[in-house]
Formats: C-alpha cells, structure tokens, sequence
C-alpha cells in the first residue's frame, strides 16, 4: 500500500497532494512540504473552525505552516 504524502498552501494551509499545481481552497500555487498536524473540515458552512480559518471547501487543513 502506497503513502500517500500531502503539501500544503501557504495562504489558506488546504493539504493536497505532492503532485498538485493549484490550490483547489484558493488558487494559490505556493506550497510547503512543512507542516504539522491537520483537520478535516466536514462542512465548512456550518464549522466554526471553518469560519475561522476561512476553509470554502471540506477536506484537511494543516494545524501548523511553516513559512
């Protein structure tokens, strides 16, 4: 079974995968292979860490960025 390994966006910290040009959140093509831990955002409509963090779509956003 594969690992699976994840980036993530500098502006909004949606994980996608390594191979991925485009953040699907926010359309931003800077990314970062560092970073710590993550939520999964369900419904972002309805999430108050969703509101917070400004997620518009569900799936994981990491905790920690580094810059």
């Amino acid at each position: 079974m594969a690992k699976i390994v994840y980036k993530a966006c500098r502006n909004c910290r949606y994980l996608v995968e390594v191979k991925a040009d485009k953040c699907p959140n926010c359309g931003s093509e800077d990314f970062t292979k560092l970073w710590r831990g993550y939520i999964i955002v369900v419904d972002p409509d309805r999430s108050q860490i969703a509101k917070k963090i400004d997620a518009k779509i569900p799936g994981p956003y990491a905790i920690k960025v580094a810059r």
